[in-house]
């Protein structure tokens, strides 16, 4: 039996970030998600904190710690704005390839400026025709006189501002005609690299999300993330063990969300004469939605846990996500409902709890895409 307990440095370090998130977050996630604001000015102050670059060596500027850690500031963050978390987190999604893969010139010239948080990092490999399939992205990539030149629309990419883009596209072909991808680092500013429409989004507001347009941008070779070809493990590695971390992470915020404002309004509430948390039914909703807080998080960080230990996380990733983004639609609903009409006022954070939930579910990869990894994984580990 697996007993997970926190350390004391990680215990210290969720209670800074706590602090920082109530400060800071607090009063104003209501107005971010209302005018779809990303307060880029807090990155330099998350960069101090050592948020910005949580996972990465101190030697690139990072914080030098792991991913339970960058699990524990996700989550605390996302308790007030899940917006803000999931900036963070395609920040710290869009660093992995460049940390795990690059040169180490690539990681001298980006990663301190980007643990500093004084420039913002972002992962663009979702296009039109639908981010489930990875291998059928349609952007190209072509090796000309020296340099790569690209075309091609990404979309619905968070931190599309950002000022240092990594990016796939489509290189060549293997020998079986299937698509092989590579991974390029794209600075803001890049001559035909531009901005396209920004999305206006049911939840996760606070981060900017929206296309990227290529229009036969120039990229140096030097600006080549490992190998031409190896984009199809690199981009899934960081999807599968970064970005569903993260959005895990995010979920488990927004239900720890759910768990304190349906407790605090159960008991402040009275009906009948006496607090609502007095009633049974009441009690029942109160104890599902702890329940679904409490599995989350066991599943989040047992997960980061095993990535820690540098042991495969990918089907864990992917069940925790799959539980976790489900979980905190259904105890958002539920706390909304336990609520009354008060659930609907915008007043209380509730709301915006089930729309971030809702809008968690596509991130990162579908409910049934996490289900098609964890039904491929348990069909070949559990064979008789």
């Amino acid at each position: 039996m697996q007993f997970f307990q926190f350390t004391e440095e990680q215990d210290m370090l969720r209670k800074a970030v706590r602090e920082f998130a109530e400060a800071e977050i607090a009063p104003k996630a209501a107005e971010w998600d209302e005018k779809d604001y990303c307060p880029m000015e807090l990155f330099p102050i998350m960069g101090e904190l050592g948020l910005t670059g949580i996972f990465v060596p101190e030697e690139y500027g990072g914080s030098g710690m792991g991913y339970v850690e960058r699990a524990i500031c996700l989550e605390e963050i996302a308790r007030y704005s899940a917006g803000l978390a999931i900036a963070l987190m395609t920040h710290h999604l869009g660093m992995a390839p460049i940390l795990d893969h690059g040169t180490e010139e690539q990681k001298a010239k980006y990663l301190p400026e980007l643990c500093a948080g004084t420039k913002l990092c972002g992962l663009a490999t979702t296009e039109p025709g639908g981010g489930s399939d990875y291998t059928g992205q349609k952007s190209t990539a072509e090796l000309v006189d020296g340099q790569w030149v690209l075309n091609g629309r990404k979309c619905f990419i968070t931190n599309y501002q950002a000022d240092v883009c990594v990016l796939t596209a489509v290189s060549g072909q293997d020998e079986k005609g299937r698509n092989q991808l590579s991974v390029y680092i794209i600075d803001k500013g890049t001559c035909g690299f531009s901005m396209g429409r920004h999305e206006n989004k049911l939840g996760l507001r606070g981060s900017n999300t929206g296309d990227l347009i290529l229009n036969d941008v120039k990229v140096p070779q030097e600006n080549l993330i490992g190998k031409a070809g190896a984009g199809n493990k690199i981009g899934m590695a960081a999807i599968g063990e970064v970005g569903r971390a993260g959005m895990t992470a995010i979920c488990v915020g927004i239900l720890r969300g759910c768990v304190e404002e349906g407790v605090k309004f159960a008991n402040e509430r009275i009906l009948y004469g006496k607090p609502i948390a007095k009633l049974q039914s009441i009690q029942f909703d109160i104890a599902g939605i702890r329940t679904d807080y409490e599995a989350a998080k066991l599943l989040l960080y047992s997960a980061s846990g095993k990535k820690d230990a540098k042991l495969p996380a990918t089907t864990d990733y992917a069940i925790a996500k799959y539980f976790a983004s489900e979980a905190a639609v259904r105890s958002a609903k539920k706390t909304m409902e336990l609520m009354g009409g008060y659930g609907v006022i915008n007043e209380y954070p509730v709301g915006r709890f089930l729309r971030d939930a809702l809008a968690s579910i596509p991130s990162g990869g579908t409910s049934h895409i996490q289900k098609l990894i964890i039904a491929g994984s348990t069909l070949s580990d559990f064979k008789a």
